[in-house]
């Protein structure tokens, strides 16, 4: 599997405040992503443990972005914990922070987080430890226990979540590891009537 497919991003609606000099309020914060809070707008529930972010921002170079689109300029960056981004991981989450640039890009953002255009974060990243469930009724539930590495914070208009080849491998995994555990139980159940036939 290539790089890109294993990106993947998830967005929570949180706030995100602006603050500074009443004239010049450009210092744009929120969290990116929350803990043990259920996903919303998947086919399945997730959830990331605290813990999934130790050590990552360390070795991470990771881009504060608009939409996620790198290709319209970058907001922020954080290379290895150092840059004009700041990141920090709580009892909550992960927290970023950044100077708005005086861009047009970062007045773009700044004029949408007034008007309430702008109210949800996202974050972009790839897995590195996860556990797949299904329940009784057929719904999946996916836990992420480390993160690999973070590529992007991005403050976003409308949720959207990325559709990776993850998420497909890890409920065929799942389903694949039920099937066998089904078909060896039928084959011992086979067996034994045999020998009890035989004897």
């Amino acid at each position: 599997m290539n790089e890109e497919n294993k990106k993947e991003t998830r967005n929570f609606v949180s706030n995100i405040n602006v603050t500074g000099e009443d004239d010049e309020k450009r210092t744009v914060e929120g969290y990116a992503m929350l803990f043990d809070t259920p996903s919303d707008g998947l086919s399945f529930t997730e959830k990331i443990e605290r813990g999934a972010l130790d050590g990552v921002i360390g070795k991470s170079d990771v881009f504060a972005l608009l939409n996620h689109d790198q290709f319209r300029g970058i907001l922020a960056r954080s290379n290895k914990g150092k840059g004009s981004l700041t990141l920090g991981v709580d009892d909550k989450g992960l927290l970023y922070r950044f100077e708005a640039p005086k861009t047009p890009l970062g007045d773009e953002l700044l004029e949408n987080l007034k008007r309430g255009e702008v109210n949800q974060s996202s974050f972009c990243f790839d897995v590195e430890s996860d556990t797949w469930t299904k329940d009784k009724n057929g719904h999946y539930t996916r836990t992420i226990h480390k993160i690999g590495n973070l590529y992007d914070v991005s403050p976003v208009y409308n949720a959207a979540y990325s559709k990776t080849s993850v998420y497909a491998r890890g409920k065929e995994d799942l389903d694949k590891s039920e099937e066998e555990i089904a078909q060896h139980e039928l084959d011992t159940y086979y067996e034994n009537l045999n020998r009890s036939i035989n004897i």
